[in-house]
């Protein structure tokens, strides 16, 4: 080949090369163009926050997500596996909090046979439309405290402290809350005016440490716990024995989330651990429990309860006996009862893994030993523990349960995506973080509106069930409406699995009749 060609061969080469870089770079403009209209149309929206505090990438997890559901099935199939909540579990409850469509195609992706799966027993001639009924109004404390607190609203919001929580969580669970007509559990921080600021019913929690209600050696203030009582919104007062994930241990707020505010609202000093005792330092027995909710609500005139986490269970025959002796005036007016798998912003995994009882477990044996005593007109159950879609719920419900609280529901309701970094202070979508960068991404008002879907939606699907089973509304579903999977494979009618009791004594509803 003479040296002309090569030559020409050669400017070919460059020509092409030029034409590929001019190619590159005007790819890479319009990479970069993309990029900043992701970012500036990312930052500027409010409904998602990861969107909005990573703009780019933020907007490439939902892009992956919803491909994904089309190349799962090559790859794995995690619809149902991973934990604490599947992806199952999780996309009902987003949907739920979007309002959009509910429904599924091609079958269930549940198995319908592993041990503990339960299943409702329809009914060939289900409750009618024009025949259903709203829920029917429970009240607690009546004839005992001095305001008596009544609501029809059968699933609620769990306790979750503010500090925990961030202010704009906070703030769109209270409007959230108010619009659904749920209450709204303070958890053990105290009050803040954000739980106020939505007009929604409040369940004031008091932990170990008494935050907000506290002395100054750390005991319970009357005082303080006056000035609580004296908003009209404060309707119930619950002191926490113990809670789901660290039974036996009090509170953990890292020093890191414990900013000026939160520190005010607790009575606690500004950027060091809030520790909570693992047990109340007034009382040690049954009688002491027994006297200071008896002084609770006297002091406060609202309903008074306690919660915890069941594993032994002599001291609850010996606070039957004790009231039996007392007299029902010295009931608590409900038990809280948590799941050992219950959620915590912080909790050590020894006690987290390994200790207290399932609510599968924990729940009808509180229901059973109150009916045993003939106590459950006079004590309400309330109960938590990873109860986040329908049918966990309306088995709550059929169990026994007066009341069905939630907690990391309604976070997955406010854009929760369970990164587990809520003892970080680095929770990506703001809702367990006190960085204001990263709160920037929780709107309030588009996250109230989604926790008044999620409330609303549960409610309208529980209603669901129950029209399947033939009844005209929640409260009416019994264990026969049940079956549950044995070890084996097989259904087992709930009621054979966990029979109802025959009271041996009754402690009726109406003061001072036994």
């Amino acid at each position: 080949m003479d040296l002309a060609a090569v030559e020409a061969i050669r400017a070919f080469a460059v020509q092409v090369l030029q034409v590929f870089a001019l190619l590159f770079a005007f790819a890479l403009v319009l990479l970069v163009l993309y990029i900043v209209y992701l970012y500036l149309s990312d930052i500027s929206q409010t409904k998602h926050a990861i969107r909005r505090n990573y703009p780019v990438i933020g907007h490439l997890r939902y892009k992956f997500e919803h491909l994904g559901e089309f190349f799962r099935q090559y790859f794995f199939a995690l619809d149902r596996e991973e934990l604490p909540f599947n992806r199952a579990q999780r996309s009902w409850v987003y949907r739920a909090a979007k309002n959009v469509d509910s429904t599924l195609a091609f079958g269930s992706t549940r198995p319908l046979n592993q041990p503990g799966d339960v299943l409702f027993l329809n009914d060939p001639f289900p409750t009618l439309e024009k025949d259903a009924v709203p829920p029917t109004p429970v009240t607690v404390g009546e004839g005992f405290a001095a305001q008596p607190y009544t609501t029809s609203s059968f699933f609620n919001i769990s306790g979750m402290s503010f500090g925990a929580l961030s202010v704009p969580a906070v703030k769109a669970l209270s409007h959230g809350a108010a619009r659904a007509g749920v209450w709204l559990n303070t958890g053990e921080g105290g009050l803040a005016p954000y739980h106020l600021e939505g007009g929604c019913d409040i369940v004031f929690q008091i932990g170990t440490a008494k935050y907000g209600v506290r002395d100054e050696k750390g005991l319970l203030s009357d005082e303080k716990l006056a000035r609580v009582a004296a908003h009209e919104q404060v309707r119930m007062f619950e002191l926490k024995l113990s809670q789901g994930a660290k039974p036996g241990k009090g509170g953990i707020l890292p020093g890191i989330k414990v900013t000026g505010e939160i520190a005010r609202v607790r009575g606690i000093p500004e950027g060091e651990d809030s520790i909570s005792p693992n047990g109340h330092p007034e009382f040690d027995s049954v009688d002491g429990l027994l006297d200071m909710i008896v002084r609770i609500r006297n002091v406060t005139g609202k309903p008074t309860g306690f919660k915890c986490v069941i594993g032994s269970t002599d001291w609850l025959h010996k606070m039957c006996e004790a009231i039996q002796l007392r007299g029902p005036e010295s009931a608590p007016d409900f038990i809280t009862i948590d799941s050992a798998d219950g959620g915590s912003g912080a909790a050590p995994q020894s006690l987290m893994d390994y200790v207290g009882l399932p609510l599968n477990r924990s729940l009808p044996l509180v229901v059973d030993l109150l009916d045993q005593y003939g106590m459950r007109g006079r004590i309400k159950v309330i109960c938590a523990g990873k109860l986040l879609t329908p049918s966990m719920v309306a088995w709550a419900i059929a169990m026994g349960a007066d009341f069905v609280n939630c907690g990391r529901g309604f976070m997955f309701s406010l854009g929760c995506i369970q990164a587990m970094q809520c003892n970080r202070n680095t929770c990506p979508t703001g809702v367990t973080t006190h960085n204001p960068d990263l709160q920037q991404g929780l709107d309030p008002v588009n996250k109230a509106e989604r926790v008044y879907n999620y409330a609303r939606n549960m409610a309208y699907e529980v209603g669901y069930i129950a029209h399947s089973c033939g009844v005209t509304e929640p409260r009416q579903l019994r264990r026969h409406h049940v079956e549950v999977i044995n070890e084996r494979g097989m259904a087992v009618p709930l009621s054979e699995l966990v029979p109802e009791v025959k009271p041996k004594s009754v402690i009726a509803s109406d003061r001072g009749v036994e």
